[in-house]
């Protein structure tokens, strides 16, 4: 039977990653964490598991990525973020394919958990992403913070049952937080990639973005956090938009 190798980023995660490597646990032969010099109590919570902790400057979702790619054991590879964790039924499902790879990477939905709440509307589910594949198959691409695992074109792709449980903000304060972080990231990748910004975009972009997933996409269906993500999604595109027209100026 092929063994895998998980991988799991780390960066002050103590709250989410006893739950992740829990887990882990008879699924995967091996376990690399790739932490980003945490504060917290992080590391401490790692050593109480059978796992390998390699401290890494962050280099960027994608690159970061693709680090830990060099760091396993086994060529295939199951990779999760420290909020993620698998649901019984998803480990099921891993553990009939791992006595039979038929497939170089495999997709699974990603259920996420807002506030202690589950979102199951507005284009937040399923948020289908590859996170098991064969590492010599493929790479990590994406534009930051976006990632996603791109098999070579040759390759055969699966689909796995069960959901990807992604813990995602205890409080809508966090979520604001990140809005503010990741359209810097976002802001500057499209600049690196000639994308430009104008103030029609600034304006009409983020009305897009709320009208597709409050309306189109059902985010109504999941109440008042449906509408807070639909308006935290919304602000997210205006401040990407507005920061990528600062660069411009600046440039």
């Amino acid at each position: 039977m092929p063994q895998i190798s998980a991988i799991v980023l780390t960066l002050n995660e103590e709250r989410n990653i006893g739950r992740c490597l829990d887990s882990l646990q008879g699924v995967v032969d091996e376990i690399v964490v790739i932490d980003s010099f945490s504060t917290d109590r992080t590391a401490e919570i790692v050593a109480g598991y059978d796992a390998r902790f390699i401290q890494q400057k962050f280099l960027g979702y994608i690159e970061q990525k693709n680090f830990g790619l060099t760091k396993v054991s086994f060529d295939h590879v199951l990779s999760l973020d420290a909020d993620e964790a698998l649901s019984p039924e998803l480990k099921a499902s891993i553990l009939v394919v791992k006595s039979n790879f038929e497939c170089d990477g495999y997709f699974m939905n990603r259920l996420a958990n807002y506030c202690g709440q589950w979102i199951r509307h507005g284009g937040w589910y399923p948020d289908r992403k590859m996170r098991l594949f064969n590492r010599s198959k493929g790479h990590w691409a994406g534009t930051n913070p976006h990632d996603r695992f791109d098999l070579d074109s040759e390759s055969k792709a699966g689909y796995l049952t069960g959901d990807l449980l992604h813990y995602t903000f205890y409080t809508t304060e966090e979520h604001l937080k990140q809005v503010e972080n990741f359209s810097n990231i976002s802001a500057q990748a499209k600049f690196d990639k000639g994308i430009r910004s104008n103030a029609l975009k600034i304006i009409v972009k983020p009305i897009a973005r709320f009208v597709r997933g409050y309306l189109f996409k059902l985010g109504f269906l999941d109440g008042y956090y449906g509408w807070l993500i639909a308006i935290h999604s919304a602000r997210a595109t205006y401040l990407k938009y507005l920061k990528l027209l600062q660069i411009q100026r600046s440039a």
